[in-house]
């Protein structure tokens, strides 16, 4: 009777331990997945960056063109 337990219970850990390997290996995945999603995140920041550089020259050149040619309201 005491071995049947002793039995089961190893039995239990054994599926428990399965089931924690299993964890471990999707931990890893979504690790790796996230990485990946922050290293993306920040090339787009950059790049929104470096657009709002562009535009705010834009604005700039766009006002000197209305001044010289008096589009600009007083």
């Amino acid at each position: 009777m005491a071995e049947d337990v002793d039995n089961l219970v190893i039995e239990h850990l054994r599926h428990i331990r399965k089931a924690v390997d299993e964890m471990r290996l999707d931990v890893i995945d979504l690790k790796a997945r996230m990485s990946s999603v922050e290293g993306t995140l920040g090339h787009i920041i950059t790049q929104l960056a470096v657009l709002s550089g562009r535009t705010d020259r834009i604005e700039e050149r766009l006002g000197r063109v209305e001044r010289r040619l008096d589009l600009t309201e007083a």
